[in-house]
């Protein structure tokens, strides 16, 4: 053996020197890891969950820093100095590493089994490298953002800090604050080469359709008299029956909803709605739910005193349908007194505990994230009793649900009709007749 061999180190000794994370380090990313990886609703991407993972290592590093140095002040230094010791690193980083791979090997069967009954092809070792690279991409990110925020607050001090700040959310205020954001996105709508109004009145073939859209008139009564007069207009009142159909917070009147309606009364129905807003429905679900509820309190109305108004041979049978935060508007309207009766309400993928249940038809898939999702769901379970399992349903898990079912919400669209929040014709069909 050569005196060069005799003293080059071993691959043991080599590891053995490298740096281990601390204990508060390795716990920190373990546990936050293993929220990200525990059973969601939907499949998902593996840019998502590796920013879903890396968000939430980041947040529990950030966390388990603020901690530490709190107790670093008040805990005693033989103790600190013992608990630092390179043992307790190595075997905190061991468990770290096994409790991580488990669960990732737990996380793949639990996508796979989704993606098998939603006709997605599954995943393997491609996914959860691309995963693991994006959440230490993201983690990575976030530190140097973090890190250069105490540099900035550090050198500008307290005062100076708190200063600009303010400067900054007062700027930001004027600058965006006195912008009307139903009027911003309804400029959009307007100039974009296919309205909702477009798509809706496309679709169908046999009924007689009417959209009052935000271009037709000023405020929610204005177009729902509109609406009222255009459908007595092309005869739609002479059909058969009558859906009111509430749109989602863009205007979207789902095209599925409209064929299993035709399909219901065989053509013998029209169908009226009118847009409350252009925003996507999670924005208009949190900041012009009452436009919803206002506009679809409008045109039930209207619609109801114009069937009133009618010789009672004549008169059409009423019914209301709304997706989505189209339910909350249809609960709304189903509250207030109405000169005619509708025959069924139905709620497709109505939100959790906001829309009025009781007398109504429910269509509700167990995977999808919009009947789950409420702030009551870190707290409490979420109420299936009306859904129908389409899929694998996860285990409720304390605030666990609520984070995963807020991830889902982003994808809850890109999957098959009959799951996640897309459904079927039986939007249509399944209307109950009236007794």
């Amino acid at each position: 053996m050569s005196v060069l061999n005799a003293t080059q180190p071993s691959a043991l000794t080599r590891i053995s020197t490298l740096a281990v994370p601390r204990v508060s380090t390795s716990l920190a990313a373990a546990s936050m890891s293993l929220v990200s990886l525990a059973p969601g609703l939907l499949p998902r991407s593996a840019v998502l969950q590796g920013v879903f993972s890396g968000l939430l290592v980041a947040v529990g590093l950030l966390v388990m820093w603020a901690l530490s140095a709190i107790a670093r002040k008040v805990t005693p230094e033989r103790a600190k100095a013992r608990f630092d010791e390179r043992a307790w690193r190595l075997g905190a980083f061991g468990v770290a590493a096994a409790a991580i791979a488990i669960a990732t090997f737990a996380a793949a069967g639990w996508q796979n089994s989704l993606r098998a009954t939603m006709s997605a092809p599954s995943i393997g070792i491609l996914y959860w490298t691309e995963a693991g690279c994006v959440a230490a991409l993201t983690v990575l990110i976030l530190g140097l953002m973090v890190a250069a925020m105490r540099k900035v607050l550090h050198r500008l001090g307290f005062a100076r800090a708190v200063t600009t700040t303010a400067l900054c959310v007062v700027g930001l205020h004027l600058a965006f604050g006195s912008i009307n954001p139903a009027a911003t996105v309804h400029t959009a709508a307007s100039q974009s080469p296919v309205s909702e109004r477009q798509k809706f009145l496309a679709s169908g073939t046999a009924s007689v359709r009417v959209y009052a859209d935000l271009d037709s008139a000023p405020d929610a009564s204005s177009r729902a008299t509109l609406a009222v007069g255009e459908l007595d207009r092309v005869g739609g009142f002479a059909r058969s029956s009558v859906v009111v159909a509430i749109p989602t917070g863009s205007g979207w009147i789902d095209t599925h909803a409209v064929d299993g309606i035709e399909q219901r009364f065989g053509g013998n129905v029209s169908i009226v709605g009118q847009q409350y807003s252009a925003a996507p429905s999670w924005a208009a679900f949190l900041f012009q739910r009452s436009d919803a509820e206002e506009s679809a309190r409008a045109l039930f109305t209207a619609v109801g005193a114009h069937i009133a108004a009618m010789p009672v041979t004549e008169r059409p049978d009423l019914y209301l349908y709304g997706q989505s935060l189209g339910a909350v508007g249809g609960s709304a309207a189903l509250s207030v007194e109405n000169p005619v009766l509708p025959c069924d309400a139905l709620w497709a993928g109505p939100p959790a505990g906001a829309t009025v249940s009781d007398g109504v038809t429910v269509l509700a898939n167990t995977s999808d994230p919009v009947v789950w999702w409420s702030p009551d769901l870190a707290t409490q379970r979420p109420d299936l009793s009306r859904a129908v399992q389409d899929a694998p349903t996860p285990p409720w898990i304390p605030v666990v649900s609520f984070l995963q079912t807020s991830i889902d919400m982003l994808v809850s669209l890109d999957v098959p009709a009959g799951h996640g929040h897309r459904y079927g014709t039986q939007q249509g069909t399944e209307l109950a007749s009236c007794s």
